[in-house]
């Protein structure tokens, strides 16, 4: 029976091997393009480029995240036992205490965001505050909170924008192939070349979006497995995923975007039971997740 210790072992291999994937899918495709073009300036743009990006999106997540799902700030006389339950968790986990924010929403979630340790943030639903019991809630933080010590915030945030990269640049590209500019490429290059760029450039951005989810997931595997370490309890969290995973209504600002943060897929019971949905979420099924705390040992 394989240990907390283990299960975070092989989803840190795991996720690693899968950026190192994206990475080369952002070097290849700028190579084909600037090898069509015959101009490798347009490879080192296209990673300059991608570096910028990353900073810019790693710099302001929590302010990006926080923004777009509506979340305030929570006030610790009214929710004075939400607060002490973080504040105990953060030491036990020999971590500084987040800021607490809390969602006016009936469906149960949370997400954790930020640039670093000193500068995340945790927020919570009040559907999540209404639900779910103690023992469930210190699961659900201590999940949380694993993201930001294993620092999923930066993994994620990186392969959210790569893939966003991806797709920009392979829009650009085929929007000059439609409008000729194309045609000096064609007078000068191979044709095996250039069906070659074309594939290249219509499956990439698919590409880049199946290993941005695949990291998601793997990372929801690994802040299990801590958070269970964390609060010595794996049925905690456990019961809690069935719960939120049972609720059927989306959350009222749910988008894409920001859907890789949360402990659950934002949209609902009804959407993540889609089989295409499945494919393309941030998260994997519930029923594995709760598999996997339930065979482990602390």
């Amino acid at each position: 029976m394989a240990s907390l210790y283990t299960q975070q072992g092989k989803n840190i291999r795991k996720t690693w091997f899968l950026m190192t994937g994206f990475l080369v899918v952002v070097i290849a495709l700028g190579w084909v393009v600037s090898q069509v073009y015959g101009n490798v300036a347009i490879l080192y743009a296209a990673v300059a480029f991608s570096l910028i990006m990353n900073v810019t999106a790693y710099w302001f997540s929590d302010k990006i995240a926080l923004s777009s799902t509506g979340a305030k700030e929570a006030d610790e006389r009214e929710y004075r036992e939400l607060h002490r339950v973080l504040e105990n968790l953060a030491i036990t986990a020999g971590l500084p205490k987040p800021r607490l924010y809390v969602m006016d929403d009936p469906a149960p979630n949370a997400f954790a965001a930020g640039r670093d340790s000193k500068h995340a943030v945790v927020a919570v639903t009040t559907g999540l505050l209404a639900r779910l019991e103690r023992s469930e809630l210190e699961g659900v933080l201590a999940h949380e909170l694993s993201h930001i010590g294993n620092r999923d915030i930066l993994v994620m945030t990186v392969a959210v924008v790569l893939a966003g990269f991806i797709a920009i640049i392979a829009d650009l590209f085929l929007r000059m192939s439609f409008w000729g500019g194309f045609g000096g490429a064609r007078e000068n290059k191979n044709p095996i070349l250039l069906i070659a760029a074309f594939a290249a450039i219509i499956l990439a951005p698919i590409a880049a979006q199946l290993i941005q989810m695949a990291v998601s997931r793997k990372r929801e595997f690994l802040a299990d497995a801590s958070g269970a370490l964390l609060t010595r309890y794996p049925d905690g969290l456990a019961s809690a995923l069935r719960k939120i995973s049972s609720y059927e209504a989306p959350l009222r600002r749910a988008n894409h975007a920001t859907a890789h943060l949360f402990i659950s897929n934002p949209f609902g019971a009804h959407e993540a039971g889609k089989f295409i949905a499945r494919i393309f979420s941030t998260h994997p099924p519930v029923e594995e997740r709760v598999a996997a705390l339930t065979q482990m040992r602390v």
